[in-house]
């Protein structure tokens, strides 16, 4: 372990061999952090890598399948053995298997659920307490899940609010959950200095979000790298759109 690696923080993004997590790594690396560059494609997360290496960023790839057992196991083991300890996790990763038009509800098949809480939900479940003893070893962790605006329950059960009509079941309920997920770790790690908060990034122009999209990638990641890097006094077990509180 070299002398930098022992001072520059450390971040795992997952998911970020493109989109907003490439754009979060990219932003996180800017700021002098080391950036792991989780990808479930292998080569992939390597010309991510290369990218972010190619503009003076300090990035390493990490091959990540979220949804693999052995994937968590063994960069939990890769970050212990070269890092020593993990200073913030962003959840990045996730999906959606539905259309963005309609209600859902009433169509959405077992397998579209299931799939959808897999990747959304469990999976950050199951690598945040696999990553949780390393975190533990940071002055300052930070863990950032990214959700959306569509796990509000509040605003999808007001009528008139920006979301109201968008009812993608299987999708927003998964956010939803993992809202619930933040609130509960931020609860149990209240003691830890660690901060645990749940991202929207906005309505983003990526693969997920489509070209009718109003944000551009570079501020699709801010919010997600404001919470990555919060002081010692910033909140935790919230739920935000860059500087903005959402309701739950």
């Amino acid at each position: 372990m070299s002398e930098a690696t022992k001072t520059a923080k450390v971040a795992l993004i997952t998911g970020a061999n493109k989109g907003i997590g490439f754009e979060t790594a990219r932003q996180l690396g800017a700021l002098g952090i080391t950036v792991l560059v989780g990808s479930r494609d292998g080569k992939r997360g390597e010309a991510a890598a290369d990218q972010l290496r190619a503009q003076g960023i300090d990035a390493r790839a990490l091959k990540l399948d979220v949804l693999d057992p052995n994937d968590v196991k063994a960069a939990v083991q890769t970050i212990a053995r070269e890092f020593g300890r993990l200073d913030i996790l962003v959840n990045n990763a996730g999906i959606s298997a539905e259309s963005m038009v309609g209600n859902s509800t009433l169509t959405t098949t077992e397998d579209i659920l299931s799939r959808t809480f897999k990747t959304n939900f469990f999976a950050v479940v199951e690598l945040t307490q696999a990553l949780l003893p390393l975190l533990k070893k940071s002055t300052a962790g930070r863990i950032v899940n990214v959700s959306s605006i569509l796990g509000s329950l509040k605003m999808q059960a007001t009528e008139g609010s920006p979301t109201y009509a968008t009812k993608m079941f299987a999708y927003n309920s998964s956010k939803t959950a993992l809202n619930a997920f933040t609130i509960h770790l931020a609860h149990a790690l209240k003691d830890a200095k660690i901060k645990v908060n749940s991202a929207h990034p906005g309505w983003v122009k990526t693969e997920l979000g489509g070209e009718g999209a109003m944000m551009e990638i570079v501020d699709g990641a801010k919010t997600s790298v404001r919470l990555a890097t919060l002081p010692d006094d910033g909140p935790t077990g919230g739920y935000f759109h860059l500087n903005e509180a959402l309701p739950w």
